[in-house]
């Protein structure tokens, strides 16, 4: 197939099946970091952006500003050299560094917001009120404000024809949840399909979307931090169940997912693999259990792929890759990756 342009390539991402015989389920994975931005957030973001040219919201040659950790800013970016169009991604520290590069390649204008926050804390609240701001002073820009724009959670149909397609039926579907876009308009999908199908949201211990105590993550991209407000396109009718997942519970999943079947996942996407394996040994799930990869490991090498990142912030934690080989029924443990000392030249005298 040849296509015409970046953006055709967005979608048709493969399903990747990993089996758990005890349960006689399947966790079916979803590569959506195949996507040409990396990550699912490409599907939202072209959508976004056709949604607001479509309704004159946002003229041809406009200006496009977004609070972004990065995923969706690279998705605006794609979509904004498509649509000649210029964008002004507003980040803060919590961004992946390869993320921000990634945007600057495309030819973002990035803006990082002001003030002294502890690394684990995400400037959302800031974040949100700079790309406001920023967008108020230019003629011609549009705030996406994806938390609140419809169009957001209408940019995964096509997610769930895919996977109607690919899979069939889908008994359980478990995914992370941060605006609430991608759990919305794929949770509303599925049950239009199959209203029995469970639908299950995992947000970082320390958000605060389903009503938890408030308190700094290191999981990017996803969840409320505590003084934000739950976004208006998060639909909780739609959603079954809340969980929440710890920052060592995730990134110890991702390092394992990684040793075990070869695949780089992001943090999130480690989180809700680590809730779905939990939940289908606990029987509360079975069948056809699908989610996400939302994004790429790719992007964390130097974070949590990193055992010496982790050390130094109390995240490794074995005892998970122990927990994850008994739910998958490994006979042979796996062994957490270490370090490699890196090795220097020696001159000869």
């Amino acid at each position: 197939m040849i296509l015409n342009k970046v953006t055709d390539l967005i979608g048709n991402t493969p399903v990747l099946s990993i089996s758990v015989p005890a349960r006689q389920a399947r966790l079916l994975l979803k590569i959506e970091k195949n996507n040409p931005g990396g990550s699912i957030k490409d599907r939202m973001a072209r959508n976004m952006i056709v949604a607001a040219l479509k309704s004159g919201r946002l003229s041809p040659g406009g200006v496009v500003v977004e609070s972004s950790s990065g995923n969706t800013g690279i998705g605006l970016a794609i979509a904004a050299v498509e649509f000649g169009l210029r964008f002004i991604a507003i980040v803060d520290h919590h961004a992946a560094p390869d993320k921000i590069a990634v945007m600057r390649a495309l030819g973002a204008d990035i803006r990082y917001v002001e003030g002294t926050y502890r690394e684990d804390e995400v400037a959302v609240v800031e974040r949100q009120r700079m790309a406001a701001e920023v967008a108020s002073q230019i003629p011609g820009a549009v705030f996406m404000n994806q938390s609140d724009n419809a169009a957001n959670a209408g940019g995964y149909s096509e997610f769930v024809r895919e996977v109607i397609a690919e899979v069939g039926g889908v008994d359980a579907y478990v995914g992370c949840v941060g605006t609430g876009g991608s759990m919305t308009g794929i949770a509303r999908g599925l049950k239009v399909h199959n209203p029995r199908t469970t639908t299950i949201a995992v947000e970082p211990d320390g958000s605060i979307v389903f009503g938890q105590p408030g308190h700094p993550y290191y999981q990017s991209g996803t969840g409320t931090p505590a003084g934000d407000t739950v976004g208006l396109v998060l639909d909780y009718s739609c959603i079954d169940m809340g969980v929440q997942v710890g920052d060592a519970q995730a990134f110890e999943t991702a390092r394992y997912i990684a040793r075990r079947t070869g695949l780089l996942v992001g943090g999130s996407t480690g989180g809700v693999i680590y809730k779905a394996l939990e939940l289908i040994h606990s029987g509360t799930i079975g069948g056809n259990v699908l989610a996400a990869v939302a994004d790429g490991g790719e992007k964390y090498l130097n974070t949590i792929f990193s055992e010496t990142w982790l050390r130094e912030r109390n995240l490794l934690d074995a005892a998970v890759w122990d927990q994850l080989d008994g739910w998958l029924g490994q006979e042979h443990p796996a062994e957490p990756p270490r370090d490699i000392p890196r090795l220097h030249a020696v001159q000869a005298a």
